[in-house]
Formats: C-alpha cells, structure tokens, sequence
C-alpha cells in the first residue's frame, strides 16, 4: 500500500523558510517521478514542482522558480521541498505525490 506522509510545515513569517519532507512507502520509490502540489484558499490543487527518479531534473511551476529547490535521497525514500522568501500567497496545505497517489498534506502558513 503507498503511503506518502509529509511534514515540515508550520507558521513563518513573510520572507522566512521551511523545509517540507515527504517520507514514501510501499513502492518502489526510487523509480517513481515525486511530485509536489499545495492547494490555496478554496482553490482547486495547484502542481508546484516535482522531481524525477535519478534527481537531475527538477521542475517548478514560475510563481516558486529561485525560491523553492526540490530535492530526493532515494536511499531514505524522502522527497524535500526547501521554501526560501516565502510570500503570505504560498499559505497552502502542501502535499506530496506520485503520478496516483497523494499524501495528506502539510499545512504552511505566511504571516506576520
């Protein structure tokens, strides 16, 4: 059975950082593309980065571009979101994904 469980999340103020991980089990996780998605507001789910299995090539979506690194130790089974400069809009619930499956999230919150 997947199980993808994200952490990290927390109340930061404007221009601060966080560190998001997302431990993954029950597949074979160092073949898989990783995915990060975060849903704002009352907002539909919005994809924001995501990895692929060696970890040469990340992707972001342009609003977290020099902002948010994404990265993954395969040996651990983890996939990370490092948040720098973070913005009142990132406030979101983040979750971490596979091309089918979908954590429960982590909530960030940006305020003063």
């Amino acid at each position: 059975q997947v199980q993808l469980v994200e952490s990290g999340g927390g109340l930061v103020e404007p221009g601060g950082s966080l560190r998001l991980s997302c431990v993954a089990s029950g597949f074979s996780f160092s073949t898989h593309t990783m995915f990060w998605d975060r849903q704002v507001g009352g907002k539909g789910l919005e994809w924001i980065s995501s990895i692929n299995s060696g970890g040469d090539l990340p992707k972001y979506v342009d609003s977290v571009k020099g902002r948010f690194t994404i990265s993954r130790d395969n040996a651990k089974h983890t996939v990370y979101l490092q948040m720098h400069s973070l913005k009142p809009e990132d406030t979101g619930v983040y979750y971490c994904r596979t091309q089918t499956s979908r954590g429960r999230g982590t909530q960030v919150t940006v305020a003063s």
